[in-house]
């Protein structure tokens, strides 16, 4: 099996955890300008990890909980994360998320290893509630950069970046 083929089913197996979403998930292999070699196991779990934030950020979205945000998240990404339910929660919406595609590459890794980048162009359905009503659904493509950090037990996301495509 390529390291390629490894990586995308490791990674299919924590899309396909996503509230029951079928989103597809294209994981190119590693495109590395930095000085340190990227093991395949590291790879697995980055790209594990960052799959699983989605669900994450998707949880904690729909139920306007910023406590499910430390699972998966620290830093920039929980702070600017953590204000936008708090401004949902006082204008008394919530958000629905259902992943649609995520191409994945990994793009530096930091030659300590505490830092791993990379690229994801994601298409999502983006549902804005009113209880349960839905005020507005838009289809989003976009181009996110991802800065993860190890922890304890997993990769975090530190930095969540997005621009349109």
């Amino acid at each position: 099996m390529t390291r390629f083929a490894v990586i995308a089913a490791v990674a299919l197996g924590a899309a396909a955890g996503i509230a029951g979403a079928q989103a597809t998930l294209r994981v190119e292999e590693p495109h590395l300008d930095g000085p340190r070699a990227l093991e395949d196991r590291t790879a697995k779990a980055a790209v594990q990890d960052y799959v699983e934030s989605w669900q994450t950020l998707r949880t904690a979205f729909d139920q306007n909980r910023t406590d499910v945000l430390d699972r998966d998240f620290v830093g920039n990404a929980k702070d600017k994360l953590t204000a936008t339910i708090q401004q949902q929660v006082k204008a008394g919406i919530h958000t629905n998320y259902q992943d649609r595609s995520h191409d994945v590459q990994i793009v530096f890794y930091s030659p300590e290893g505490l830092s791993i980048e990379l690229t994801d162009n994601v298409e999502y359905e983006e549902q804005i509630l009113d209880k349960e009503k839905v005020l507005t659904t838009h289809h989003v493509s976009a181009h996110y950069v991802a800065m993860l950090s190890p922890s304890e037990t997993r990769w975090k996301v530190r930095i969540l970046q997005a621009g349109t495509d």
